[in-house]
């Protein structure tokens, strides 16, 4: 499913237009980007939790040359599913 399913099933369950519900989607993404860029956790009851995990500095390799090389330490967006979403999926 991409954006445009996921728009269409949105206004076919809610009466909005596709607009409407382009719209509402857009401010639900962008509510959990702002959040993750201001460092908090966003929990979705029934669904899962989206936060921001730094991760550290660590070695790599060039897979082409073989080379050691280093990899800067950043944050890295995550989400871990409910127990109610994985035994959804899972029945």
């Amino acid at each position: 499913m991409n954006k445009t399913d996921l728009v269409n099933v949105v206004a076919s369950e809610t009466n909005l237009t596709k607009k409407e519900s382009e719209a509402a989607i857009n401010a639900a993404i962008n509510a959990v980007v702002n959040a993750l860029q201001n460092g908090e956790k966003v929990q979705i009851i029934g669904f899962g939790t989206f936060e921001v995990k730094n991760v550290a500095e660590r070695e790599g390799r060039n897979p082409k040359t073989g080379e050691v090389i280093k990899i800067e330490a950043c944050k890295k967006p995550s989400f871990t599913a409910s127990k109610v979403l994985k035994d959804q999926v899972n029945s």
